[in-house]
């Protein structure tokens, strides 16, 4: 019966930051709003302990994390081509996103995860200078720059 009442607790407590915990859906599109070869949404404001889904709408994209685009603590992704992956959000801070085979061509996203401001060296990543433009214009249109 103890543990019953302690498991029952435990819900409770727990309730508030399970029910409030979201999930983003970004799609890989040949062609979306902004043009050819684009994440849409291209950024997410999102909370620590919420999930981003990237479905591959269109064939021969991936999404997985840019290297020294993520904050210490968030384990970085891989997606395989052609399939969705699931990123769940556990560190504040900035996570650049690439589809690995047309990030020169600029397909690159952002994540915010709870209204973190840039890092100075989030833009020192190495990019090709299309993705490293996009990613600019990201934050740029959402008042980041």
């Amino acid at each position: 019966m103890k543990l019953k009442n302690i498991l029952a607790a435990s819900l409770v407590a727990l309730a508030p930051v399970l029910a409030s915990a979201e999930t983003f859906e970004v799609q890989m599109l040949n062609k979306g709003e902004a043009g050819v070869m684009v994440f849409e949404p291209a950024f997410v404001s999102a909370q620590v302990g919420d999930t981003v889904v990237f479905r591959a709408v269109d064939k021969g994209h991936n999404a997985e994390s840019i290297k020294g685009m993520s904050p210490e603590g968030q384990e970085p992704f891989v997606g395989k081509i052609n399939e969705e992956v699931q990123v769940e959000l556990t560190t504040e801070g900035m996570i650049g996103v690439k589809c690995k085979p047309h990030q020169g061509m600029g397909m690159v996203m952002v994540i915010q995860v709870a209204d973190s401001p840039v890092p100075d060296d989030f833009l020192k990543a190495k990019l090709p200078g299309k993705a490293k433009k996009t990613i600019e214009e990201i934050l740029a249109a959402n008042g980041l720059d």
